[in-house]
């Protein structure tokens, strides 16, 4: 970028306060800024010239569109003319002659179904006459010997221990619940599950929260807290 020349127009505008002081001294007025420049004229810009007006057709020149037929067929490739009927619309006494083709189809397929059903019989009767060896016909097969019946498992997972069992696990469960602070202190260790370890299996699931089987039910959820907290 150049750098912008400065010094004429600062001397420019110094000689115009200069003028201006002068001028005041001597009780004249200033220069006027608007002397500097002459008035010119300006002359108004020529109006367009007017369009022509469109020319008149007289009424002899005009030329009126023929009439549209009602069921003309402009298509392609029928041409100018009278829309041709389809076949599909011709009607016979008011009965369509596609629908009643296919009725008349379904009837005839329907009855030689029927006479061909009723051929087959005698036809393996004449093959049995003229060959002389009978049909062998099925013979009844015993019925096979039906599955055992499936134990129903618990819904509390396999292995689930309630009041009234008794074996070595309940033992084991009995010692596990005696190590748990304030659960089944000084509980017996026989081997029955009794009330009293219902009720120690409950406390143990309301204390920590364990919600996946039923109360006082010593289920899988139970068994794996339990077993997480004591050793074997």
């Amino acid at each position: 970028m150049r750098r912008r020349r400065t010094e004429a127009l600062a001397e420019l505008l110094r000689e115009m306060e200069q003028d201006r002081a002068k001028a005041e001294l001597q009780g004249r007025p200033g220069p006027d800024p608007d002397e500097a420049y002459e008035a010119v004229p300006v002359a108004p810009a020529p109006a367009p010239p007017p369009e022509p007006a469109p020319p008149r057709l007289e009424e002899s020149e005009t030329e009126e569109l023929p009439p549209v037929r009602m069921g003309e067929n402009f298509s392609a490739d029928s041409g100018p003319g009278p829309a041709r009927e389809r076949p599909s619309t011709r009607r016979a006494g008011g009965v369509d002659l596609r629908r009643a083709a296919v009725v008349v189809g379904v009837a005839a397929a329907a009855l030689i179904g029927f006479g061909a059903a009723l051929l087959v019989p005698g036809g393996d009767a004449s093959d049995e006459a003229q060959t002389g060896t009978p049909t062998p016909t099925p013979t009844a097969t015993t019925p096979s010997a039906a599955p055992p019946p499936q134990q129903a498992v618990d819904p509390d997972g396999p292995g689930t221990l309630r009041e009234g069992d008794t074996g070595p696990e309940v033992a084991e469960l009995q010692q596990r619940l005696r190590k748990i602070p304030n659960v089944y202190d000084n509980g017996s260790t026989s081997g029955t599950y009794d009330s009293t370890l219902t009720e120690a299996v409950a406390r143990f699931q309301l204390w920590y929260g364990i919600r996946g089987d039923e109360t006082g039910v010593y289920g899988n959820d139970t068994r794996l807290d339990l077993e997480s907290r004591t050793q074997a």
